[in-house]
């Protein structure tokens, strides 16, 4: 069984765009109950899932990073509150955002390019289409339009109207968090390949001298990675040396080499329960973008609202 999922390290200084590899072992035993289709859209607005892959398209080819930033984005939104869109919420009088908590703000981004492809697609079905959908399918397509795989998305899920700022502090992984912590946040609700991290994320990493990193790879990061803070605090560094903007399973292959850039990279591959899942991972590209996708498709079903439950935001920032 693939251990996958989609974990996030940041503090409220780090800006980097991470999609992380975590788990999938407790993912794949979550009950589906979403009432969801593919087909959601079929006559009411049949060229929406176009017009978003031609938008997103557009967008991860002007910035390669924000494959990495969407897939991201996807995630954070449905650890809090459920696939809502919730995050994408601006503060305003009768809302908190999202983006302000330690795990977000400077950190999560793509929301510009999730706007602007609902502005498009309210031009071609306004009212239709649901900004918490689009996020759904944009995660998708920037994970193919960087040589990732695919999956079918399922449909039908409604904006929410508010925002949670005290669970997106609670229920977001930190980057120092442990295994038995990782583990237990994906218990309760169901991967990174590609992005970057600052330096004060990785800094201690670096410079602890620790047996579970790679001397060379240590010396290699320190370039760019002064010793003292805030000195290059913003400075970014690829999770993945080998194809850092590609969607494969050199990641994996960095683990076991003990050139994890975090220490909740590092800790998939340290002598514990983990250890066969990234050895499997980095022999067969095929099982991890398999589980990856399957990963993908039960983290969207995580409490959507439907039916008449929410609301189609005309804006993705906005409940007005």
């Amino acid at each position: 069984m693939g251990l996958v999922a989609v974990c996030s390290r940041s503090t409220s200084r780090s800006s980097y765009a991470c999609i992380m590899v975590t788990m999938m072992l407790l993912l794949a035993y979550m009950p589906c109950e979403a009432h969801l289709s593919s087909t959601f859209y079929d006559k009411m607005c049949p060229n929406a899932l176009n017009t978003i892959r031609t938008s997103i398209r557009t967008a991860v080819s002007s910035e390669r990073r924000m494959a990495a930033s969407l897939i991201r984005l996807h995630f954070h939104d449905c650890f809090v509150q459920g696939c809502d869109a919730s995050i994408l919420l601006d503060e305003a009088a009768s809302t908190t955002s999202e983006r302000n908590a330690r795990l977000n703000l400077n950190s999560a981004r793509g929301f510009n390019v999730i706007e602007a492809a609902k502005s498009q697609v309210e031009s071609i079905c306004p009212g239709v289409v649901s900004c918490a959908d689009i996020l759904a399918v944009a995660a998708r397509d920037a994970s193919v339009a960087v040589g990732g795989p695919t999956w079918t998305v399922k449909l039908g899920r409604r904006d929410s109207t508010s925002a949670s700022l005290s669970q997106a502090e609670t229920d977001l992984p930190r980057f120092t968090d442990g295994l038995e912590k990782i583990i237990s946040l994906f218990d309760n609700k169901g991967s990174h390949t590609i992005g970057q991290a600052q330096c004060v994320t990785f800094r201690d990493r670096i410079y602890n001298n620790a047996s579970d990193i790679d001397a060379g790879f240590a010396s290699t990061r320190k370039r760019r990675c002064p010793t003292n803070a805030p000195d290059g605090d913003s400075n970014l560094a690829p999770l993945d040396l080998v194809t850092p903007n590609s969607f494969d399973n050199n990641y994996f292959k960095n683990l076991i080499q003990r050139k994890g850039l975090l220490e909740s990279d590092q800790i998939l591959f340290s002598g514990g329960s983990t250890d066969s899942i990234v050895s499997e991972y980095s022999k067969s590209p095929a099982t991890f973008n398999s589980d990856f996708a399957s990963a993908m498709v039960k983290m969207g079903d995580i409490d959507p609202l439907t039916g008449s439950s929410g609301v189609i935001r005309k804006l993705c920032n906005s409940i007005n």
